[in-house]
């Protein structure tokens, strides 16, 4: 009836349009800083959440997922990240941690001391160095657009103090020529 394979080869081809051509390696246990994009009204910004990766969630997917837990003023702070996400700009690995399992749920109780994690030695710059092409373009786009409108602002600001300029001597030399009139006035008298 359906032929199945073809199928899967479908849907595969649909999913993989959505994945980044290449994501970082992160691990439970990793100590990672998410660069994501916030939009406030009509502006956008890069915001950073550091903390402690204590899950993983269907890696070769493009519905792999990380769960990033922090402490923020004393309360424990946890945020999901779809690492294909368009909004997920960076992902950033500062420490790897030795661990056993994939989902450290016992992290939520420990503060302080037991908190801590054995380090391990790795090669950061091999783990971050990410080159999604399609990214980078989009921020050097981003830029370049940010710069082409404070460069028209810059100019209207020019064009309107030349013209404020303008007005200040246009008034200057009404007054002087309203001071030299009394003056001659009196001088004809």
């Amino acid at each position: 009836m359906y032929n199945l394979p073809d199928m899967q080869s479908v849907t595969q081809k649909i999913n993989d349009q959505f994945k980044k051509s290449q994501v970082v390696d992160v691990r439970s246990g990793d100590s990672v800083k998410v660069h994501q994009k916030i939009r406030e009204g009509n502006k956008e910004r890069i915001q950073i959440f550091q903390g402690l990766v204590i899950r993983t969630d269907q890696k070769g997917s493009h519905t792999s997922r990380i769960t990033v837990r922090r402490i923020a003023s004393g309360i424990g702070v946890e945020k999901s990240f779809m690492l294909h996400s368009p909004l997920v700009v960076k992902v950033e690995v500062t420490k790897r941690s030795k661990v056993r399992r994939n989902y450290l749920s016992y992290m939520r109780e420990r503060t302080g001391k037991s908190a801590r994690m054995t380090g391990v030695e790795f090669d950061r710059d091999a783990v971050n160095s990410v080159h999604d092409a399609a990214a980078e373009a989009a921020e050097a786009a981003a830029k370049e657009a940010a710069t082409a409108e404070a460069a028209e602002k810059a100019e209207a600001k020019a064009a309107e103090d030349a013209e404020l300029q303008a007005k200040q001597a246009e008034v200057e030399a009404a007054h002087h020529q309203t001071e030299d009139k009394p003056a001659d006035d009196a001088k004809a008298e």
